[in-house]
């Protein structure tokens, strides 16, 4: 099964909690960064530590929760080599992964229920990147910038 790194703010704590019950009971292993509660938080926290923790290699794919998903999938990506994804459908969870290689899931805990967002996990989590050559080129330029920025 898979290390998966997850994180949420204070809005996407109650799903954050769902949907790591899930992970576990599929048999998957998590390193929760938090938050562990619903006291005002700063989403960029969570996200730094969930795309520095899958970046190095320490978790293979990252979760993140807020309220739309948005502001951790900017945060999240502004890691090298984090490519951050908010999916609320399972297409696009399917897609983010078999063409652009996805390793981190955004959620919004106001956007999506707990159910679907089971489900996008489900599809995400097992959709391999098809490793066509359009996608691996794309990817590439994407490194590029990153290693030209000095990241």
């Amino acid at each position: 099964m898979t290390t998966i790194a997850i994180g949420c703010d204070h809005a996407g704590f109650e799903l954050k909690e769902q949907l790591k019950a899930a992970l576990i009971a599929w048999g998957h292993t998590v390193t929760d960064y938090g938050v562990h509660g619903t006291e005002p938080s700063d989403y960029p926290d969570q996200s730094f530590a969930v795309g520095r923790a899958v970046a190095a290699g320490d978790s293979e794919r990252g979760l993140l929760v807020c309220g739309t998903g948005i502001g951790s999938q900017i945060a999240a990506n502004k890691i090298p080599g984090i490519r951050a994804c908010v999916c609320h459908d399972c297409y696009s969870a399917r897609v983010a992964r078999s063409h652009n290689d996805s390793n981190v899931l955004c959620l919004g805990a106001r956007v999506v229920g707990g159910e679907l967002a089971k489900e996008v996990l489900r599809v995400w989590l097992s959709e391999p990147f098809s490793g066509k050559e359009r996608h691996v080129r794309r990817l590439a330029k994407i490194a590029a910038l990153e290693r030209e920025r000095g990241a």
